[in-house]
């Protein structure tokens, strides 16, 4: 530690002084001197250790986090999220803010899970009801929340060398297996939405390929090996080799009879469908973000990659990704939001597109507000949560290694 060399010749210094006196009160005063450096020193030591802050998520705290630990998107009702409390544990989890982490944690589990998380996965919606009451709206899991919840309870127990968030983290991982999987003919195991709503007839089943980041299913499987982790992650490579469009992601797939881009569960349950067709956009967005942060060296990453090329040869040429694009390559709308420019930064990185990197950086930088220190006029929670898993990535906050372990700057 930095301190370590002035440490030696402070005590070398009180080691001296001590041997020179001879009366018994002054060996007394010198011990006790000696004994009180050596506390602050150790202070000094621990506090020296701890992580340096981590200003982007202590500006998002600021705007999107009250002090019960509730996550509150303000252009959306004020609604909270499961998919923003498990994404905020796992930023608490990376800035080293344990108390934050803990008031996420027990809110989210007193009023997305009844109070018990071993019991029931979260709800993924909690708002203000018609009557003017606040509770959940939605009891439906989001199972892509539950993975993030459970992967950061479980990295935390680890890290924090807490036996509690570890055991919750992995009892929430065997219900998500348990709970959000489906053995799919033709694909496999893969995992659902959510439990309900994505059975769409007997043989179709609707999927979304944002909800399934492979550093998190390669954790899952060194972890839980007798799980169905493994299946999942291959049940990716074929969700995105027959799911997209023209080397676009696609928000929606659906698996059964065939794999195919699908329109989403929305939009098929009002059975109005004519002249719709599936389309790559908010949803689809993260996938180039999950792909960008998974370690070069994980298992299959560069054969997913080969699902992507129509992102990569577009931004070779275009200032920003496109905000909409559909099944057939067009671009529906070119008009992208900072926070999809955020989000292809690690995968720009990653097929080594160092200039349009640079452009994609460039522009968070040029819509950064001084004041809040926030990205975009309207600094909407979802582009503020995409760019702090992006810039938290490429200035070195945290990275997962090969096996998807969380690796931080504080440990």
């Amino acid at each position: 530690m930095a301190f370590a060399p002035k440490l030696r010749t402070t005590l070398g210094r009180a080691m001296d002084l001590s041997t020179t006196t001879h009366t018994g009160s002054t060996r007394r005063h010198r011990y006790r001197a000696f004994l009180a450096l050596l506390i602050s020193l150790f202070v000094l030591g621990q506090t020296g250790c701890k992580a340096q802050g981590w200003d982007q998520w202590d500006k998002y705290s600021q705007r999107f986090v009250n002090d019960e630990g509730r996550v509150i998107d303000r252009q959306a009702q004020d609604r909270t999220t499961s998919e923003g409390e498990s994404y905020a544990l796992f930023f608490a989890l990376v800035a080293n803010d344990k108390p934050r982490f803990d008031k996420l944690l027990k809110w989210s589990e007193a009023n997305l899970a009844n109070g018990d998380l071993t019991l029931r996965l979260p709800a993924w919606n909690w708002g203000k009801a018609p009557d003017g009451t606040w509770k959940i709206l939605d009891d439906n899991p989001a199972a892509d929340a539950d993975l993030w919840m459970a992967y950061s309870l479980m990295e935390a127990g680890r890290l924090w060398r807490n036996d509690r968030y570890a055991k919750l983290g992995s009892t929430m991982a065997l219900r998500i297996a348990q709970q959000e999987t489906v053995d799919i003919p033709g694909l496999g195991v893969s995992l659902l939405p959510g439990p309900k709503g994505f059975h769409q007839t007997a043989n179709t089943w609707i999927l979304n390929p944002s909800y399934l980041p492979p550093f998190l299913l390669t954790y899952f499987a060194k972890a839980q090996p007798q799980g169905p982790w493994n299946q999942i992650l291959n049940s990716l490579k074929i969700l995105l080799s027959r799911g997209s469009g023209d080397g676009y992601v696609m928000d929606w797939v659906s698996a059964g009879d065939s794999v195919q881009p699908s329109l989403s569960p929305t939009q098929l349950a009002t059975g109005k469908t004519e002249g719709l067709v599936p389309v790559g956009s908010y949803d689809a967005i993260r996938v180039y973000l999950w792909l960008g942060m998974t370690d070069p060296g994980t298992s299959g990453i560069r054969d997913l990659l080969h699902s992507t090329t129509g992102m990569s040869s577009y931004l070779k040429t275009a200032v920003t990704p496109p905000l909409i694009v559909d099944v057939t390559g067009k671009i529906v709308n070119a008009d992208g939001r900072v926070g999809f420019s955020a989000a292809v930064i690690p995968y720009l990185h990653l097929v080594g597109y160092k200039d349009q990197e640079k452009a994609q950086d460039d522009r968070l930088g040029a819509v950064k507000d001084d004041a809040t220190g926030l990205y975009g006029r309207d600094a909407t929670y979802y582009d503020q949560n995409l760019a702090l898993f992006a810039t938290g990535w490429s200035d070195q906050h945290f990275h997962f290694d090969r096996d998807g372990k969380l690796k931080v700057k504080w440990k």
